[in-house]
C-alpha cells in the first residue's frame, strides 16, 4: 500500500476512532445519567415517605396519648370523638369500644411489621396504673385508602405500590403487577427494572414505617440521541472518505495530536485540547473536537454541581421539618432552599394574621427591610392571598401595583399556600404566601420556578399544620376537656413555677382550695349530666371572678385550685368572698329549673403557710377541710402561719361580690390529664 493509502487509512481511522468513541461515551453518559437521575428520584421519594409515614405514626401516637390520657372510658370516648372529629385520626378503639365508621380490621402498627392485609395504619397506647398494672389500651387508626396512597405519591413524586394489604398504586394501570413482581424480585433499597419502561425500588417496613411498597418512576432516556449519534457518525465517516486524500499530504502532526487527545478523553480526561494550527479541515476538526469536550466537561460539571446542591438543600429541609417544631427555622430554611433552586435575588414568606387580615412576614431574605406587613386583598402580597391564585410576571408591564409596604422589585413570583387540616373554605384561601424577587441572571422566572416555587410553598403548609398540629396536642394534654381549666398535671408544673417566682421577687403567692358542697347528692338526685353542667358553669364563674393573671385549675372531679400571684391573705379573703357569692347568689339553672350549690373554700399563702409548692397546697387542703367542718359556704384560712390568721367571714346569702379594684378576668385553654385522686367531703 502508498504512503499515502496508508496515510487515508491512518486519517480515517484517526478521525472515525474519536468520533466512535465520542458517540459511544456520549450514549452511556446519558443513559448513565438517566438512570441516576431515575435512582436519585427513587431515593428522594423514600426518604419523602419515611418521614411522611414516621409524622402520620408520631402524629397518631400523641392522639392515642392525649385520648389515654383522661380517667374514665367515657372521657376518652369523648377526646376520640374529638379528635376524629377534628380530622386527627380515621378511627379510634378504647378498651374494646371502636369509634362510629372505623374501617375493618386487621390494622398494622407502626411500630410493627406488617403481615398479610390490612385496612388502616395504627398505633397502639397501654395504660397503666402507678404500680405498673395493665389498665387496658387505646388503639389510633389512619385509613389506607387510594387517597392515602395518592398523597404519599404526591408528596414522594414518584408512583406507590402497595406491595401488601389493600390494592391500591398510583399512575400505574395495568403495570401494577409488572411493579410488584419487579419489587418482590429484588432486596430492600435496591433498583430494578419493569415493563414497560420503569424503575423500581423496593421499600420494605421499618420501624416508624411498617407499610411495604413499591416505589417506580418511568425511564427518561431520550431514544432519538442514538440515532442522531449514528448518523453523525455517519456523516464524519463520509467528509473523512472525500477529504482522506488530500489530507493525507499534509503533515501527520495534526493528526498525531488529535489522536493524542483521543486518547486522553477515552481515558476520562475531558481537559484534553488540540491546537489549531490552520484553518483548514484538519483545523476545524480540531475545534470541533475542542468544543464537544469543553461542552461535555461543563455539562458533566454543572450537573454534579446541581446534584450535590440539590442534595444537600434536600438533606437540611428533611432534616429541619423532622427535628424542630420551630416554625421561623422551618419557614427560614425553606426560603433558602426556594432562593437557591431558583437563583432568586430575594424572598418572602408571609403567615396570615387572622385578627388583622393582614400578612406578616415570618422570615425574609435579601430585604431591606424584613417587617413586610400587606392586608388581604390589596398589593401583589395581597391579591394572591385574597384570590389564592399564584402570580408571575414583571411589575411594570402585568402588575398588580405594588403598595409601599412590599418589598419593590421588576420581577416577581409569588404562591399562596393553605396546610392540608385547614380546610378547603378558607377566606382567604390562603393562609400564607411565599414570594421571590428579581431572578439573578434572567430577566424574569418562567413556569418551571412557579412549579418548584409550588414544591416549597407546600413544604411551608405542611409545616406551618405540623406545628398547628403539635400545638394542639400540647394544648389537649394540660387542660380539663369538661371545664376548660388547667388540669392536675399542669396545676403541679404551675404551683412549682409560682413558687419559685415569688421566692425570686420576695412576693407572696395566695392558694384557694375550692370544693362544691354536697356535689355528690347533685349527682344523685338530679343525675351526672347535670353534675356536668354544674361544673362547667362553676368554672365559667370562677374565671369571671378572677384576675387574667391568676390561674385556675380543676384538680379532681369537683375540686378546684385557684393561683393569685403577689396576693397575700387578705386579697385571697377578699377573691374567697367574691367566688362564694357568686356561686351562692345565682343557682345554676339545669332543663326547666335550677340548682343551688355552694362553695367551700381554703387559703393558704407563700411562705406564710409552706416554703414549697406542695406544703402550701397542702395547707390550702387543711384550711378546706376546717371550712368544711365550719359548715360549709364559707372559707377558712389555714392555721400555722407567721402572721395572725384572719377572722373567718362569711357572706350573707344574696350578698353582692364585694366592692374592690381587682381585675375580674382569667381563664385557660382546653386540654386533658387524669385528675387527682380526691378525699370525700
Amino acid at each position: 500500500m502508498t504512503l499515502r493509502g496508508r496515510l487515508t487509512t491512518a486519517f480515517l481511522a484517526v478521525v472515525l476512532g474519536p468520533a466512535l468513541l465520542g458517540a459511544f461515551f456520549v450514549g452511556a453518559t446519558v443513559a448513565a445519567v438517566s438512570r441516576d437521575r431515575s435512582v436519585e428520584r427513587l431515593d428522594v421519594a423514600a426518604t419523602t415517605i419515611r418521614s411522611s409515614v414516621g409524622a402520620l405514626c408520631q402524629q397518631l401516637h400523641a392522639v392515642a396519648d392525649a385520648v389515654a390520657l383522661p380517667a374514665t372510658t367515657e372521657q376518652r370516648l369523648v377526646v376520640a370523638d374529638q379528635v376524629i372529629a377534628r380530622g386527627l385520626a380515621a378511627a379510634v378503639w378504647v378498651d374494646g369500644v371502636t369509634t362510629p365508621d372505623a374501617p375493618p380490621r386487621p390494622w398494622t402498627d407502626c411500630s410493627g411489621r406488617t403481615s398479610g392485609a390490612f385496612q388502616a395504619l395504627a398505633v397502639r397506647v397501654e395504660m397503666r396504673d402507678a404500680a405498673g398494672g395493665l389498665l387496658g389500651s387505646v388503639e389510633v387508626a389512619q385509613v389506607v385508602d387510594a387517597t392515602f396512597v395518592r398523597r404519599l405519591a404526591d408528596a414522594a413524586g414518584a408512583a406507590v405500590t402497595l406491595r401488601a394489604g389493600p390494592s391500591y398504586s398510583t399512575e400505574l394501570g395495568r403495570s401494577r403487577d409488572a411493579v410488584v413482581q419487579a419489587a418482590h424480585g429484588v432486596r430492600a433499597n435496591e433498583i430494578a427494572e419493569s415493563a414497560p419502561g420503569r424503575y423500581v425500588r423496593r421499600l420494605d417496613p421499618s420501624p416508624g414505617q411498617p407499610l411495604p411498597l413499591a416505589l417506580s418512576v418511568p425511564r427518561s432516556e431520550p431514544d432519538g440521541i442514538y440515532a442522531v449519534l449514528v448518523g453523525a457518525v455517519v456523516l464524519a465517516g463520509l467528509l473523512a472518505v472525500l477529504a482522506a486524500w488530500w489530507l493525507a499530504r499534509s503533515t501527520t502532526r495534526p493528526l498525531a495530536e488529535l489522536g493524542r487527545a483521543a486518547d486522553r478523553v477515552a481515558d476520562g480526561d475531558l481537559a484534553a485540547r488540540v491546537p489549531v494550527r490552520a484553518r483548514d479541515e484538519v483545523g476545524r476538526l480540531a475545534a470541533a473536537f475542542n468544543r464537544m469536550t469543553r461542552e461535555t466537561q461543563s455539562y458533566v460539571r454543572a450537573l454534579t454541581a446541581s446534584r450535590d446542591q440539590l442534595r444537600n438543600h434536600l438533606a437540611v429541609l428533611g432534616d429541619t421539618l423532622s427535628s424542630t417544631h420551630d416554625l421561623h427555622r422551618i419557614l427560614q430554611v425553606i426560603l433558602q432552599t426556594a432562593l437557591a433552586a431558583t437563583g432568586a435575588r430575594a424572598g418572602v414568606v408571609l403567615l396570615l394574621d387572622p385578627a388583622t387580615n393582614t400578612l406578616v412576614a415570618q422570615c425574609a431574605e435579601g430585604l431591606e427591610d424584613a417587617n413586610v406587613k400587606v392586608p388581604v386583598g390589596s398589593g401583589l402580597l395581597g391579591t394572591v392571598a385574597a384570590t389564592g391564585e399564584p402570580l408571575r410576571g414583571r411589575v411594570d408591564r402585568d402588575g398588580p401595583p405594588l403598595l409601599d409596604e412590599e418589598p419593590h422589585c421588576r420581577t416577581y413570583v409569588a404562591v399562596p399556600f393553605a396546610g392540608p387540616t385547614l380546610g378547603a373554605d378558607l377566606d382567604p384561601p390562603a393562609v400564607g404566601v411565599l414570594a421571590l424577587y428579581d431572578r439573578l441572571g434572567l430577566d424574569e422566572f418562567d413556569d418551571a420556578d412557579l412549579v418548584t416555587l409550588r414544591t416549597f410553598a407546600g413544604q411551608a403548609a405542611v409545616a406551618v399544620d405540623n406545628v398547628r398540629v403539635h400545638e394542639e396536642a400540647q394544648r389537649l394534654s394540660l387542660t380539663d376537656p369538661l371545664t376548660g381549666l388547667w388540669n392536675y398535671r399542669y396545676l403541679k408544673e404551675s404551683v412549682r413555677r409560682e413558687v419559685e417566682r415569688a421566692s425570686r421577687f420576695g412576693r407572696m403567692l395566695a392558694v384557694l382550695a375550692l370544693d362544691l358542697d354536697r356535689f355528690k347528692e347533685v349527682n344523685d338526685t338530679h343525675g351526672h349530666a347535670a353534675g356536668d353542667a354544674v361544673l362547667t358553669e362553676f368554672a365559667r364563674r370562677v374565671r369571671a371572678e378572677v384576675r387574667e393573671v391568676d390561674l385556675a385549675f380543676r384538680q379532681g372531679g369537683e375540686e378546684f385550685v385557684v393561683l393569685l400571684p403577689e396576693t397575700d391573705a387578705h386579697g385571697g379573703t377578699i377573691v374567697a368572698q367574691r367566688l362564694g357569692a357568686a356561686v351562692r347568689g345565682t343557682p345554676i339553672p339545669y332543663g326547666d329549673g335550677s340548682i343551688a350549690v355552694s362553695v367551700s373554700i381554703g387559703i393558704a399563702v407563700y411562705p406564710d403557710h409552706g416554703v414549697t409548692g406542695a406544703q402550701v397546697l397542702d395547707a390550702a387542703d387543711d384550711a378546706l377541710y376546717a371550712a368544711k367542718a365550719a359548715g360549709r359556704d364559707t372559707y377558712r384560712i389555714a392555721a400555722g402561719g407567721k402572721r395572725p390568721m384572719a377572722q373567718e367571714m362569711p357572706v350573707p346569702a344574696g350578698a353582692a361580690p364585694p366592692d374592690d379594684d381587682l381585675p375580674r378576668a382569667g381563664g385557660a385553654s382546653p386540654g386533658t390529664h387524669p385528675p387527682r385522686q380526691t378525699r370525700g367531703r
